[in-house]
């Protein structure tokens, strides 16, 4: 979170000439007014005053939405709740607790298109009751049947050439 300068001093100078004035402003209401003020730094950098609709003025709650998750197959389905500003890589992070698979080998999709860890649900467009595809990494499965191959013949006992 970021620290702005004391509010005293961003209207020192306001204060001045509209203390000896009778209709000046109310300091008091404008120091107030700021210190209310809530700041959040967006994902491309921004710093913005933080967005207040009327059902969360003054609620610190951040925006929860579920996102329907499924397999290729049609044979999975999970709703998972996450933050709706939240990364592909952390809803990764969360169906890797419900799947099994380790979040590198999993491929999420959404609109057609392949999401990397690091993009927004928000800036892709995620919204309440949206559907995600999970996929497999195939280069994972294959790595898979390699290693498991590999090891069974490992595993093979192996024959002595010469006899004693």
């Amino acid at each position: 979170m970021v620290k702005i300068p004391s509010p005293r001093r961003l209207f020192r100078s306001r204060s001045r000439s509209t203390l000896g004035g009778g209709g000046g402003v109310d300091m008091c209401a404008m120091v107030a007014e700021h210190e209310r003020i809530e700041w959040e730094v967006r994902p491309g950098g921004m710093l913005v005053q933080k967005r207040r609709g009327p059902e969360n003025d003054g609620c610190d709650a951040e925006e929860a939405i579920m996102v329907r998750v499924s397999t290729a197959g049609g044979g999975w389905q999970h709703d998972v709740p996450i933050d709706a500003t939240a990364t592909f890589g952390d809803l990764k992070v969360l169906l890797s607790l419900a799947t099994g698979l380790w979040p590198r080998e999993q491929r999420l999709l959404y609109r057609g298109r392949e999401r990397d860890d690091g993009d927004h649900l928000h800036m892709a467009g995620v919204q309440d009751k949206d559907k995600v595809l999970l996929l497999e990494d195939p280069a994972v499965t294959e790595r898979k049947l390699l290693s498991t191959s590999l090891a069974q013949l490992m595993g093979v006992p192996c024959h002595s050439f010469i006899q004693v």
